[in-house]
Formats: structure tokens, sequence, C-alpha cells
């Protein structure tokens, strides 16, 4: 879901740090982390862009297309469908790197080179490495990919690389103004790469936690579109587990009916009058269901299969639905504590690890947090507005002092969502509108139990 680009002088140590921020991403729940470079020394593109620069005879004009080139390509064909799957992709050097050696160093002019690259992925962080430039030189001389190649790049020297380090200063520092898209990236930094790797492990691991505690909204993918294909995936999984192959599907609380007869409006009110406020506060949880990290760890236990243990649900939480590791083991003790979920025997053998799993009777209201994840926030701060007031107006009030636009584009997510959810009603159809959303939002289902044919 996010582009971590990483940049710097030549000998910075940008290749050491793509490899800590690998390490570290790890700890998040993304679906993968990938890393990649520009310029790709695998594709032609690619290569027509080295080969520029360590020949040095092209134009600072035509080293920019070829770069361009390869970073549209890049972007569009394997960088994007990472980001739509959820996954996180580091690349050592983007497009920085091309406003520093071509617009400044080459004199081509940043916003020339932006406008180049205009339709090329834009970096959510941007981390810059520093580094002295003799030294930097004395790692490349020394540097064993350098060593088995007798070509230099014209870039290698001293004097440059001390222009490339005043440039990167300039431009990433904002004392050089960086035209749109590119203005919208996040850019960290300096980190000064001139000690260990235990230390610049440590100021790496402090940049992404500050950045992921934000929870920056990405700059090229939709994060709800996102979270949808990883519900996709989750709801398929579940399918996959609760029946034999071939058997035919049965309507269980996973599939069908898993708002269990309530109307979501009442599932709201249960939910609040089961959650018990002052006793939250010893645990260190939200004092009331509505918090994101409950919706984040409730919406998604209701999808997982069978028993969980701490990292394969926190794994399963998804970038848009992120809590910390130890948030989520902390409310993960408040829900046993409370009944919310219950603790299984683990028949793993030797495993160390807890494993639990949520109760039927509140699947739905942990499954409805799923679906009604774009309105959260108004839903919440609803609340705390109109203490007193019935469930059943929330959603109307909020959606009526929405801007139309706004929420229209918050229905047709619900709605989209409810697609993959079903509307939790057995024979019900997921509603197609606004008004179909209120009805289904502020009714139970009719009970035909005491019907007669």
């Amino acid at each position: 879901m996010y582009l971590i680009t990483v940049e710097g002088g030549d000998g910075s140590g940008k290749g050491e740090a793509v490899r800590i921020i690998a390490e570290l991403l790890n700890q998040y729940p993304f679906n993968d982390v990938h890393l990649t470079h520009e310029p790709r020394r695998h594709s032609e593109l690619g290569k027509l862009a080295l080969e520029s620069v360590k020949i040095g005879d092209k134009t600072p004009l035509q080293e920019a297309g070829l770069f361009a080139a390869d970073r549209l390509d890049h972007s569009h064909t394997w960088i994007r469908p990472k980001l739509e799957s959820g996954e996180v992709v580091v690349s050592d050097r983007n497009i920085h790197s091309s406003l520093i050696y071509q617009g400044v160093v080459g004199d081509l002019g940043v916003d020339t080179v932006c406008n180049i690259n205009a339709a090329a992925m834009i970096p959510d962080l941007v981390v810059w490495i520093d580094c002295d430039p003799d030294r930097a030189i004395d790692r490349i001389q020394h540097a064993t990919l350098r060593m088995s190649s007798e070509k230099q790049e014209y870039f290698e020297t001293p004097e440059i690389q001390r222009t490339i380090r005043k440039g990167f200063d300039d431009l990433l520092s904002g004392k050089i103004a960086v035209a749109a898209p590119f203005d919208k990236c996040c850019v960290v930094g300096p980190i000064l790469n001139e000690g260990g790797l235990d230390e610049l492990r440590q100021k790496l691991r402090a940049e992404l936690r500050a950045f992921f505690n934000r929870r920056p909204a990405p700059l090229n993918v939709n994060a709800d579109k996102v979270d949808r294909y990883l519900l996709t995936k989750l709801a398929h999984d579940v399918q996959q587990q609760t029946r034999l192959p071939g058997a035919p599907m049965e309507k269980t609380s996973v599939n069908i009916g898993w708002l269990s007869g309530r109307s979501p409006s009442q599932w709201m009110q249960f939910a609040e009058d089961c959650w018990r406020s002052e006793e939250a506060k010893e645990f260190d949880v939200p004092s009331n269901p509505f918090a994101r990290s409950c919706w984040s760890v409730l919406g998604t236990l209701s999808l997982m299969a069978g028993s969980c243990e701490i990292p394969r649900l926190h794994k399963s939480l998804g970038p848009h639905r992120m809590v910390t590791r130890r948030h989520t083991q902390r409310l993960v003790k408040w829900l046993e504590e409370t009944n919310w979920i219950h603790r299984q025997q683990n028949h793993i053998p030797f495993a160390e690890g807890q494993v639990f799993k949520l109760r039927d009777s509140m699947i739905g209201f942990a499954r409805l947090t799923l679906a009604m994840w774009p309105i959260r926030t108004p839903l919440s701060s609803w609340r705390k507005s109109n203490p007193n007031k019935n469930w059943e107006d929330g959603l109307k009030e909020i959606l009526q002092n929405m801007l139309q636009g706004q929420a229209k584009k918050t229905v047709e997510n619900i709605i989209e969502r409810l697609k993959i959810l079903t509307s939790g009603h057995d024979n019900c159809p997921v509603p197609e509108d606004i008004d179909q959303l209120l009805i289904w939002w502020s009714m139970p289902p009719p009970d035909h139990s005491s019907s007669t044919s």
C-alpha cells in the first residue's frame, strides 16, 4: 500500500538502509514486503539509463528521459499492482535521485524533471541517508560491486558528490521547492550513516514508527479498495475452510445471517452495553468498543477461520486496519477477560503461543465493524456528542451532515464491503442505495419463524 524510497549520495549506505527497513517492515501487518531499485538493471530501459551515466555522453535531458521511461514502466507494471494488494515496496533510489542528478547537478531544473516523471508512482515516504562525501567515495572504491566493474559512473568524484549532497540538503529540507505531484511526499532525514549498523537501525526504526503512527493515506492507491481486496481474501479463506472440497456451501454464521436477526443499530447498542468501560481503563484499552483498534481486531477476528494466535491475527489486520503488536496483545487479553473471545487448547506440539476464537455471540458486531469501517470515525464522534440518542438515528444524521459527494462515496464504500460480507440477513439482498442502506441499518429482518405455508 506504501512506496518507501531510500535516497542519498553514492556510497552513503542506501543499500544497508534498504535491507534494514525491509527487516523492520516485517514487524508490521503488510501482505508482503518487496525490494527494488532504480534504474532497473534487468530491464532494457533501465540498462539504457545506467549506460548513460557510465559513459556520460548524454545531455541531462536525455538522461532524465531515459530514467523517467524506466521509472514509469516500473511504476505501472511492477510497483502499482503490489501496492493495490496491500503490500509495501522499498526502492533504492526513485524520483528524488533524478531531481538531484539531472535537475540540480545537470542543471536541467527540478520542475522540468518533475514534469517528465509526473505519471510515475509518488513515494509515500522518502528516507534520506547522508554521509560525508570523502567517506562515501572511499566506500565506493572499496565496494565489492565497484571492484568487479571497470566502469565508473561520472558522478563518482568527491567534487560532484559534494554538489549532490548539497542538492539533497536543499531539496529534501525544503529550500528547493518540489513541483506537484511529488510535493506530497513525506521526507525524513538526513539520517547520518557514519556509525555502526545498530545505530542506523535504531534511527530507521524510529522514523518508520513515527510514519505509521500517523496512519497516512496512501498516495498511489485507494486505501479502502486495498482493504476490500484483503477482506475478499480473508472471506474466501473462511469459506474454503468451513466445508470439505466439493461439498455444498452451508448457510453458517460465517457466510449468511451473521447479524443473527438484529439490525446493525441494535448491534451497536448491544456492543456498547457489553463493554465494561471502567475495567477497560485498568487494561489500558479503549473505554468503548468504537475505537479504531477495537474495530480492527474484532473485525479481523470475525473473518478468521478456526482458532487464532497473536502473530496470525496481527499479520491479518492489513495496513488499513494496522494496530501495533503490543496493543493487539492488550486488546486480546481484555477481550478474553470480558468474554468476547475464548481461549482454546493449542493442539500443535511444543507451540508456546495461546490460541483463541471470537465467540459466536459476538460475530454480529465484529463483522459489522468491517462493513461500517468507512464511517467509523463519524459514528464514534456522533456517539460522543449524542450519548443518549438511539443508534437508529445515527447513520442518517451523519450522512445528512456530510457534503453530498462525501456521503455518496461513503455509502458506495459501505455497499461494496457488504457485497463481500453479505447483508448479514438470510434471504436479504445487499442494499443498493442510501435509502436501502438506512433501512438495513435501522430495521431488523422480519421474523418468519411463526409464518405458515
